[in-house]
């Protein structure tokens, strides 16, 4: 257990959760860690390591980002947000359907991407990388059919109150690491860092990368623990049942920049968590300041 445990461990006890935690200093290499190598649930945060793998295809001139994608409103992934959530066929094109799955977690942008990129050569781009720890298993489709299969419900509608159920939670195979997307913290952080070092791709790819993420939407979790206007946070959400994850990298006026993953699952079944939402903030927010007092 590293030197930042004790205190990690206290927020997301009070907060009702267990977490894993990994923070490291891009430039720096200094860590803090809890649990940071045990095997967790991406949920959306798959999304980052597709994005990537979507610009490096276009660096080899295999698909263009200006090309265009027609996504029917007919057998499209659902969702709460973006396409997902829209009633009418679109046509994007391939970089304003990253847009989407980045700033807003469209599952149906993130599906039509996987569909144009491949699943295999995702994986193959987190092996040539040495990030042997994460895969990509499943789309955005094929999670949530699961879920349904496993909360025995009709369609998504019905899940959110199935899943109130704990014992309807405690066998969702989308909850499981051996069977779903999955990851490690500190996998996420290493593939943070090469994005912020410029090595994970291009130099244009990866400022491309970095441009969405901090584009997110979402303020609630990773971002909560850094309310200061010269602080600058990029991020990656991921939910789904008891689960809420973030990963992202904090931005210093100093020019200290900090990779870190936090991964929670609460004991609560509530849909609506914020002490889980605002203790990944919490949680970053310690581990960062542990790594910054040695600056």
């Amino acid at each position: 257990m590293s030197p930042g445990a004790d205190p990690l461990e206290r927020v997301f006890r009070g907060a009702g959760v267990t977490g894993w935690l990994h923070a490291v200093d891009v430039d720096g290499g200094r860590e803090v860690g809890l649990r940071a190598g045990e095997p967790v649930v991406l949920a959306s945060v798959f999304k980052l390591p597709l994005l990537l793998e979507l610009h490096r295809q276009a660096e080899r001139g295999l698909l263009d980002l200006a090309g265009l994608v027609r996504v029917p409103a007919e057998g499209r992934t659902r969702g709460g947000t973006g396409l997902a959530a829209m009633l009418d066929d679109a046509t994007l094109s391939l970089r304003d359907l990253a847009y989407l799955m980045m700033t807003v977690s469209d599952n149906a942008a993130a599906d039509a991407l996987l569909a144009r990129v491949g699943r295999e050569a995702v994986n193959a781009l987190l092996d040539l990388l040495g990030l042997t720890e994460t895969r990509v298993v499943h789309d955005c489709r094929d999670m949530l059919t699961s879920l349904w299969e496993d909360a025995g419900v009709a369609d998504q509608s019905d899940v959110t109150q199935a899943c109130a159920d704990p014992e309807v939670v405690a066998r969702l195979r989308a909850l499981d690491p051996a069977r779903s997307n999955r990851s490690t913290p500190r996998d996420m952080t290493r593939l943070l860092a090469m994005i912020w070092r410029d090595e994970a791709a291009g130099t244009a790819s990866c400022a491309a990368i970095r441009r969405l993420m901090a584009l997110q939407v979402w303020p609630h979790r990773l971002a909560s623990g850094f309310p200061f206007d010269d602080v600058a946070v990029s991020g990656k959400t991921g939910t789904l049942p008891t689960l809420r994850n973030e990963v992202g990298v904090v931005e210093y006026p100093d020019g200290g920049r900090y990779a870190v993953a936090v991964f929670t699952r609460s004991l609560s079944t509530a849909q609506n968590q914020p002490r889980a939402d605002a203790a990944i903030g919490a949680a970053a927010r310690v581990a960062i300041d542990q790594l910054r007092t040695h600056i």
